[in-house]
C-alpha cells in the first residue's frame, strides 16, 4: 500500500510478508500512525491476542518519522510496553533497538530521526521467518547422526518438523527439545540456532557426550502457521498451543497432539525444555514442575541442578528472579511442562527469555538473536550435568 502525504512527500506500508502485522490507519508528513492486528479468539484465554507488529515503511530515508502503534494498551500485555525498545533493521540482516522509543497514554511512539534507510523494517524482537527454520532443518538433517521426523501436518498444511539427534537405545535418557508454542517468541527460534548447531559440532567434547547417553528430540518450531501469519500468542485456529497439552485435538491444535503422540512412541521422557519469551520480566529465568500432581522431591534436586548448571554455563541465566513464579496451580497439567511432568513422571520445564533486556547484564540493544544463541549453546553443558541422575 502507497499514498501521498500533505506535503508530497511519498511513503510506502505494508505487513504483507512473513510474520507480518501491523495495519495502516493514518499517515501524515511526519507520523504514521498503527494498529497491530488481533489474531482469532482464544477460547481458553477469553480474549484476542495480539502484541507482536513487524511491518515496514518505504519512501522516508533521512527524514525524522515518529510510528504510533496505536492500540498498544490493548494488547495482551501491555505491562511488556514499560522500558522496552522497538527493534529496527535497513537490510533486514543487522538489526538495532530504536531507543526513542516510548509508551505513552496506552501508544506505543517509535521516534526515528533520521530513518535509517528508505525501506525499513520495524519489529516487536528480531523476525525469525519459515526460509530460516527450513534452512536450519535441512542443514541438520544432512548430519549422519540426525534423522529428521515429519510429527504430522498443521491446519494451513505446513510439516511440523522434529530432528532427532542420535539413536534410541535401552540406556539412553530421552530428551525433548520444543520452541516456539507461542510464535512471537521468536527469541525461541534463535535459541534453537545455538542449540542445534551444538549438538551438530562434532568437535564439541560435551555435546558428543550428551549424545552418547541420551537421543535428543527438537521440534525447532511448534507453531509455524502462527509464526507465517505474525501471531503472538496462537495457531491459525486461535488456539493457544501451551493451554492444549491435557486434551489436544486435531480440528483446534493438531500441532500439540503430533507431539504428545511422538513423545508417547518414544517410550517415558526423561527431560523436557519448553522455550519461550516473557513480555515483561526482565531476565532468563525457568519455570518448573512445582504443584504438578505427583511432584517429588527427586525430581526437584534435579530441575534444581539443571538450572545451576545452566546459570553456570551462562551467566545471562539466573535462579534468583522473578520471585512469582515457580509454582503451577495444583494439578494444572494443561501447558506443555505440566502434562509432561506429569504423564511421564520427568522433569519438565519451561524457559523464558525477555523481550527486553536481562537487567544483570544490561547492554545498549537489549536482548539480541546472538545471546539467544549463546543461551541455546549453554543448556548443552546443563543437559550434561543432569543426565546420570535423570532416572531412579
Amino acid at each position: 500500500m502507497s499514498f501521498g502525504t500533505a506535503d508530497g512527500a511519498p511513503y510506502g506500508f505494508s505487513s504483507s510478508f512473513d510474520s507480518g502485522n501491523g495495519e495502516l490507519v493514518s499517515a501524515t508528513p511526519h507520523t504514521l500512525t498503527v494498529r497491530m492486528r488481533e489474531e482469532p479468539f482464544t477460547k481458553a484465554d477469553g480474549r484476542a491476542h495480539f502484541q507482536w507488529f513487524h511491518f515496514r515503511v518505504t519512501g522516508a530515508r533521512g527524514r525524522a518519522l515518529r510510528v504510533v502503534v496505536q492500540n498498544a494498551g490493548d494488547a495482551s500485555y501491555p505491562d511488556g510496553w514499560r522500558d522496552y525498545k522497538a527493534f529496527a533493521s535497513a537490510d533486514r540482516k543487522h538489526w538495532r533497538r530504536v531507543q526513542t522509543t516510548t509508551y505513552v497514554d496506552g501508544e506505543l511512539i517509535i521516534d526515528m530521526d533520521p530513518v535509517p534507510g528508505d525501506c525499513v523494517h520495524l519489529a516487536y524482537f528480531v523476525p525469525y521467518d519459515y526460509e530460516r527454520h527450513l534452512d536450519l532443518v535441512a542443514s541438520a538433517s544432512s548430519h549422519p547422526n540426525v534423522s529428521h521426523v515429519a510429527l504430522g501436518d498443521t491446519l494451513d498444511g505446513r510439516p511440523l518438523d522434529c530432528l532427532r539427534f542420535g539413536e534410541p537405545g535401552t540406556f539412553r535418557r530421552v530428551v525433548w527439545i520444543l520452541g516456539r508454542q507461542h510464535p512471537g517468541e521468536s527469541m525461541a527460534s534463535w535459541w534453537m540456532e545455538g542449540f542445534v548447531r551444538r549438538l551438530l559440532d562434532d568437535e564439541d567434547p560435551v555435546a558428543r557426550k550428551v549424545l552418547r547417553r541420551a537421543v535428543v528430540y527438537v521440534v525447532p518450531n511448534m507453531n509455524p502457521d502462527g509464526s507465517v501469519r505474525g501471531h503472538l500468542r496462537t495457531n491459525a485456529a486461535g488456539a493457544n498451543l501451551n493451554r492444549e497439552w491435557e486434551n489436544p485435538t486435531p480440528e483446534l491444535s493438531p500441532e500439540v497432539l503430533w507431539t504428545r503422540n511422538a513423545m508417547d512412541a518414544t517410550g517415558p521422557v526423561d527431560l523436557m525444555l519448553d522455550v519461550h519469551g516473557d513480555e515483561a520480566e526482565p531476565y532468563c529465568f525457568i519455570i518448573g514442575g512445582e504443584g504438578c500432581p505427583g511432584w517429588d522431591e527427586r525430581r526437584a534436586e534435579t530441575q534444581r541442578a539443571f538450572k545451576a548448571a545452566y546459570a553456570r554455563a551462562c551467566p545471562d541465566f539466573q535462579t534468583t528472579f522473578p520471585l512469582e513464579y515457580g509454582t503451577a496451580p495444583a494439578g494444572n497439567v494443561v501447558t506443555a511442562k505440566t502434562q509432561v511432568t506429569y504423564r511421564y513422571n520427568c522433569v519438565g520445564m519451561t524457559l523464558e527469555m525477555p523481550f527486553k533486556d536481562n537487567v544483570q547484564l544490561a547492554q545498549p540493544d537489549g536482548w539480541t538473536p546472538g545471546r539467544c544463541e549463546k543461551l541455546g549453546a549453554a543448556a548443552v553443558d546443563a543437559l550434561l550435568d543432569v543426565l546420570p541422575e535423570l532416572r531412579e
